[in-house]
C-alpha cells in the first residue's frame, strides 16, 4: 500500500468515527439498520426537524453510508451495514471500560477478540457468592448440555451438577494442570459416584496447561469470566446472558479450547495443603 493510499484510508476511517460521534447521525444509522424510512418518517422517529434531519442525512449520503432509493426511501449501503455490525464491540468495551482497566482478555485468540461485540447483550453478576449461585441456577436450568472451562474445583457445586448429569444432561468440562483440589473434593465425588458418570460417558473431561478465560455454556444460557492483571480468573464478576449470539460466542470458544486440549491426567492434580 502506497503512502498516498494509506492517507486516503486513514482519512476515511477518521470520517467514519466523526460521523458516528454525532448522536443524531448515529441514531439515524441505527433506525435505518432496522428498516428503510422516508426523511419525514426518520425526523419524526428521532423527534427532530426536517431541516436538521436533512443536513445530517446529507453528510451520511456524502460518505456513502446512506442511499436514497427511487421510491424516496432512505436505506443503508452495504458499506454502512458492515460498519454497523462492528458497533457492538465498541459498545461493549465502552460500557465496561472501567472493568477492563484492571482486567485483560487473557490468552483469548484474535478471532474471538474480533467477535467481542457478540457479548454486548449481557448483564453482570457481581460478587463471588452471586456468581456461584448463578452457576448453580445455570446447571439446574440446563436440559441438553453443560460445557464449562473452569480454573477452580467448585466443591459446593459438585452435588447439584452430578444430579443434573444423572438426569440426562451431558457434561463436558476443561480444567488446568495447575488446578488445586480443595479438601473434601474426593469425598464429595465418591459420594455422588463421579467415576461412574465418567465411565458411562455421561460426563467427559479434558485438561489444558492453564485457564485464563473461564466460561460456562448450557443450551439455555452462558457466562464468561476474564482474568485480572495477575492472570487469575476473577470469580467476582461474570458476564451473563441468555442471548443466542452471546451463547454462540461462549460455545465456540469452549470448542476451540477443547479441540487443542489434552487427555485428563489426574496425576497432575494438586490437593490443597
Amino acid at each position: 500500500m502506497t503512502e498516498e493510499v494509506e492517507d486516503i484510508v486513514s482519512a476515511n476511517v477518521r470520517r467514519i468515527f466523526t460521523e458516528l460521534a454525532g448522536d443524531v447521525r448515529r441514531a439515524m444509522l441505527l433506525k435505518l439498520n432496522e428498516r428503510s424510512l422516508k426523511l419525514s418518517q426518520l425526523a419524526k422517529e428521532l423527534d427532530t426537524t426536517i431541516q436538521h434531519a436533512h443536513s445530517n442525512i446529507n453528510r451520511l449520503i456524502e460518505i456513502g453510508m446512506v442511499e436514497k432509493k427511487p421510491n424516496g426511501y432512505l436505506g443503508l449501503t452495504t458499506y454502512a451495514r458492515t460498519v454497523m455490525s462492528q458497533l457492538p464491540a465498541f459498545q461493549f468495551l465502552a460500557e465496561y471500560r472501567d472493568y477492563f482497566q484492571d482486567h485483560t482478555l487473557g490468552d483469548l485468540p484474535l478471532k474471538f477478540e474480533r467477535r467481542i461485540g457478540d457479548l454486548h447483550n449481557c448483564s453482570v453478576v457481581r460478587g463471588v457468592v452471586a456468581v456461584l449461585q448463578r452457576w448453580k441456577l445455570m446447571y439446574q436450568g440446563a436440559r441438553e448440555h453443560i460445557s464449562t472451562i473452569t480454573s477452580q474445583v467448585l466443591v459446593d457445586l459438585i452435588e447439584p451438577l452430578a444430579e443434573k448429569v444423572r438426569s440426562g444432561t451431558k457434561l463436558s468440562y476443561i480444567m488446568p494442570e495447575d488446578v488445586i483440589i480443595p479438601s473434601g473434593t474426593f469425598e464429595t465425588t465418591e459420594k455422588v459416584s463421579w467415576k461412574s458418570l465418567l465411565a458411562e460417558g455421561k460426563a467427559e473431561r479434558r485438561m489444558v496447561k492453564k485457564v485464563l478465560v473461564s466460561t460456562i455454556v448450557t443450551d439455555r444460557s452462558a457466562g464468561v469470566l476474564f482474568p485480572n492483571l495477575k492472570n487469575e480468573v476473577d470469580m467476582g464478576m461474570m458476564f451473563y446472558s441468555e442471548d443466542n449470539v452471546f451463547r454462540e460466542w461462549c460455545l465456540d470458544y469452549f470448542r476451540y479450547v477443547w479441540s487443542s486440549s489434552q487427555m485428563f491426567d489426574k496425576m497432575k492434580l494438586r490437593p490443597e495443603i
